[in-house]
């Protein structure tokens, strides 16, 4: 007697029952393999993410030490001399809100061949007298400085 079991259904004596499964672990590595990348993908974007943000950052801190570089020339080229400068809050409402700027003015020489140096440092975490230190623990920290000769 014959078994009524179609031909699909039906044991294949090369392939022996300890084989099953097979599927089961192959869909397993690939949720893992898949997750991991998931996981990949996600960390790469919110590493660009923050490298975009302090990278706008500095662009503002440039442009803010440029607005002081050109406020000391200003004063230097309207008083004549050499004024002794205070650091100054760029200012609010605008987009360079937040940084502090310190603009300092040093004359070298004398007569007709005094040269002046005129130094814009901009910040966005100075310190309590509105200088502008070297800020290591803060990964939003930015600074720049400028420099012009007259």
């Amino acid at each position: 007697m014959t078994s009524m079991r179609p031909q699909s259904y039906q044991r294949n004596p090369a392939r022996p029952g300890r084989q099953r499964g097979v599927g089961l672990v192959t869909a397993i590595f690939l949720l893992v393999v898949l997750a991991g990348l998931g996981v990949a993908m996600v960390s790469i974007t919110t590493s660009q993410q923050a490298s975009a943000s302090v990278d706008l950052l500095g662009a503002r801190a440039y442009q803010a030490a440029r607005a002081g570089l050109e406020w000391g020339i200003f004063r230097r080229l309207r008083n004549g001399a050499c004024d002794p400068t205070s650091p100054f809050m760029m200012p609010a409402g605008s987009s360079l809100s937040g940084f502090s700027v310190l603009v300092t003015c040093k004359q070298q020489g004398s007569g007709e061949l005094a040269r002046y140096v005129i130094t814009s440092t901009a910040c966005n975490f100075p310190d309590g007298a509105g200088n502008c230190p070297v800020v290591n623990d803060k990964a939003e920290s930015v600074r720049r400085t400028l420099e012009a000769e007259l």
